[in-house]
């Protein structure tokens, strides 16, 4: 039951003051997700107290954990029509690259303290030890299913990255999955439906799944062996997956550590083949 539904669920039993909250979290939670209590509070005419008793009564530890729980519901019912007019409230005018960064060194706070670490080791392990691996993310998921796959080719052999906006092109690339496949899908609010699908399918052909994605709330944790949840948000219309990122980074640099003879090999390969076809810009020497 989400925060939503439980208020309206419990709100004939609420006090005078705890209505008017109700009320205002009911008809503007977007709003009220990133008000403090304090500032509630005053919009609604009641003290910061008695919020933060509401708060307690609905179940939470504190008047924190109660806005968590209203930004959760929000980054899956938002349009980005809706997310632009929420940015100014939310950040305002001045200082934004503060806020910004600000909020980005949150979510990665909030995702060292909370991602299930034992999953984190299982996925290091499956993906080691996996004959292909899938990486599939869509829209802004894209990128980081880009990111993933450019490196993890790098390490070991059978790498496919599926970032097709068809969904029947999916399909089709997945349909050589078995259960020695490892599927690895990204996605976070909005989730994508035709990520969703896709692990799904890929599960069901036997291949362990693991999903990258914020909470275990998520659709994508229903079929998946393994979830790291790594928090997201957004900032106006943009997806914030800086948190993600950073997963994807320590689930590559474990991956490595465990062929890291292999790699040795490899990428002394790799430099001769970059010096010889000037991949990179060569250093000059400053007296020329």
């Amino acid at each position: 039951m989400n925060i939503i539904t439980k208020i309206k669920n419990e709100y004939n039993g609420y006090s005078k003051g705890q209505k008017l909250i109700a009320d205002y979290v009911l008809n503007h939670y977007e709003q009220a997700s990133y008000l403090t209590a304090a500032s509630l509070g005053k919009t609604v005419g009641v003290s910061e107290s008695t919020v933060v008793r509401f708060a307690s009564e609905l179940g939470f530890e504190g008047y924190p954990q109660l806005k968590r729980a209203l930004q959760e519901v929000i980054k899956t019912k938002l349009t980005s029509v809706q997310r632009i007019s929420m940015a100014e409230t939310r950040i305002g005018n001045d200082e934004i690259l503060t806020s910004v960064l600000n909020q980005d060194i949150d979510r990665i706070k909030y995702t060292l303290d909370h991602i299930d670490r034992n999953a984190f080791k299982e996925s290091v392990d499956v993906i080691n030890d996996a004959e292909d691996i899938y990486i599939l993310g869509s829209r802004s998921s894209a990128s980081l299913a880009g990111f993933m796959g450019f490196y993890l080719n790098l390490i070991r052999p059978n790498v496919h990255v599926i970032q097709s906006t068809s969904a029947s092109e999916m399909f089709e690339r997945l349909i050589r999955v078995n259960k020695k496949s490892v599927v690895i899908g990204i996605s976070f609010p909005r989730y994508s439906l035709r990520t969703t699908n896709a692990i799904r399918f890929a599960k069901s052909k036997g291949a362990k799944v693991i999903a990258i994605t914020d909470s275990l709330d998520s659709p994508m944790a229903d079929h998946a062996d393994y979830t790291l949840a790594s928090s997201s948000d957004m900032t106006s219309f943009v997806d914030s997956l800086v948190a993600p990122l950073s997963v994807i980074n320590s689930l590559l640099v474990a991956v490595s550590l465990k062929k890291k003879e292999d790699l040795i090999n490899t990428f002394d390969e790799l430099e001769n083949i970059w010096t010889e076809y000037d991949v990179y810009e060569k250093e000059t020497d400053e007296n020329e």
